[in-house]
């Protein structure tokens, strides 16, 4: 029968002068190999420095010696703070878990004026009121709100079109300001609006109340008013202007813009960042589409598969890599908040880049008629009768019976990076996340099967493709450098 070996048998510093510090490490490319740490850092070892260091017989002459040693891959004699300082880099990186749930996002109603094929949510008809919020269901939502320790509370209202419901929005603002005069947060909000019926009284508000606009721009004219179809035609018009007019009321910076990747946006990259550039945006999110609520009954999820995503967004990376190589400043978002937690000791505050899982921790719902949900994701797989992930309503649930109920502390037990199968030896760990609800729609559970998951599969293939380039080109890494600090 086998057993283990003694503990002394893996001990190789008696014979090196040196000991092993965790790390992980997976093929780059041909006989390159990518080694990260717990606090992220990585190098790149060739296959027989990477055999010697991993089996105790590196020499302390060999160049990559240094290399590990002042990146905490191993310690010796020299270093014995080596452990103190990686720990302080851990608890540098998991120190915003303290802070729990900042952003707060109030469905405000469903109702939408819109019709977009791949709309991941439910809408109502914009004459359809019983959609809306009441505001007893406000005031019971701005009590957990307020019930959380963060020091910054961000909330954020959406729909449907969250304009369509401006008296409430107003009501939550003045509300949320007045019981802010004694908890004394750093209190923002923003709204994610298409612009479409941006009015003059909604500017008025955002101006008094310093409120952010976040709006949905997929391209040039006729992409967008493909992707994004209303009555008339002529979203991508409404949404030109109102990003004008929200700027000259707000400041150029005050106003954002997202894009959704439909099939027909794979051949235009180029064109949709030119789209951006040409409206004066700093950067673009190249996002691929979800699996849920519209996009699924209407097939737009199934429209293209992971590569050719891949495809699309490597292409635009490389675009805009090229830009700021000829000195033109514009980032790609999602590389940027990739490369904050490659190059940085900071953590990014994307939920879908974070583990534990950013569900409630990172963001959380109130739904229009108080259901509480872990994440937008959540409320969207909702509206498509799943509701596995509903943590309560706020006219019966206290914020502590929400944070401790089982929908919520079992998917993140489960999907925890550092021990799920598939994640906890995986070398790009540091730099992803857990998405349990993905992998519940995709999946059937909050863990998932890693090499079928096209959340993994798609991340790894961004992290290798980022560090690539890097590696290769010393201007792309001063240039992801400059990224990294910006988000």
């Amino acid at each position: 029968m086998a057993k283990f070996r003694e503990r002394s048998a893996f001990d190789t510093s008696a014979a090196n002068g040196y000991t092993l510090l965790p790390a992980r490490f997976t093929r780059l490319a041909g006989d390159q190999y990518v080694a990260t740490n717990m606090a992220g850092e990585y190098l790149l070892l060739p296959r027989p420095t990477l055999q010697a260091y991993v089996n105790g017989s590196l020499s302390a002459q060999d160049p990559a010696y240094d290399e590990l040693k002042s990146r905490h891959f191993l310690m010796d004699a020299d270093s014995d703070v080596a452990v103190d300082l990686l720990a302080l880099k851990v608890r540098t990186k998991l120190a915003p878990l303290a802070n729990f749930t900042g952003l707060h996002i109030f469905v405000t109603t469903l109702r939408c004026e819109h019709s977009c094929p791949y709309c991941q949510v439910s809408r109502a008809n914009d004459n359809r009121t019983e959609f809306d919020m009441s505001e007893a269901t406000a005031l019971k939502s701005l009590d957990l709100v307020f019930s959380s320790p963060s020091p910054t509370i961000k909330i954020e209202f959406q729909g449907g079109e969250s304009l369509l419901n401006l008296p409430l929005l107003r009501f939550i603002v003045a509300e949320a300001k007045r019981r802010n005069q004694v908890a004394q947060r750093n209190l923002a909000f923003v709204i994610a609006t298409n612009l479409a019926v941006l009015t003059d009284e909604a500017l008025a508000i955002c101006q008094e109340h310093d409120i952010l606009i976040s709006t949905s721009l997929d391209g040039p004219a006729d992409l967008h008013d493909k992707n994004r179809p209303r009555p008339g035609n002529d979203s991508h018009a409404r949404a030109v202007e109102g990003i004008r007019r929200a700027r000259t009321a707000l400041g150029h910076d005050r106003v954002g813009a997202l894009m959704t990747t439909t099939a027909a946006s794979l051949p235009r990259v180029r064109e949709i960042i030119d789209e951006y550039i040409g409206l004066g945006f700093g950067g673009i999110f190249l996002r691929p589409l979800s699996p849920y609520g519209f996009a699924i009954k209407t097939k737009s999820y199934q429209s293209y598969n992971q590569t050719r995503w891949l495809d699309f967004y490597f292409e635009g990376l490389d675009y805009i890599i090229e830009l700021g190589l000829g000195g033109f400043e514009f980032i790609e978002s999602y590389a940027a908040m990739i490369l904050k937690k490659m190059l940085t000791p900071h953590q990014t505050s994307y939920v879908d880049l974070v583990s534990p899982a950013g569900i409630a921790i990172g963001a959380i719902v109130y739904n229009y008629d108080g259901t509480v949900y872990a994440s937008d994701e959540s409320r969207m797989l909702a509206e498509m009768g799943d509701r596995s992930f509903a943590l309560g309503n706020v006219h019966e649930n206290s914020f502590a019976e929400i944070m401790l109920s089982e929908a919520l502390l079992e998917p993140l037990e489960q999907s925890f990076a550092d021990s799920a199968p598939g994640c906890s030896w995986c070398a790009f760990e540091p730099y992803c996340g857990a998405d349990p609800v993905f992998h519940h729609a995709t999946q059937g559970d909050p863990v998932g099967k890693k090499p079928l998951s096209a959340f993994c599969n798609r991340n790894m293939a961004v992290f290798r493709g980022l560090i690539t380039r890097m590696e290769a080109d010393p201007r792309v890494r001063v240039l992801f450098e400059r990224w990294a600090n910006l988000v």
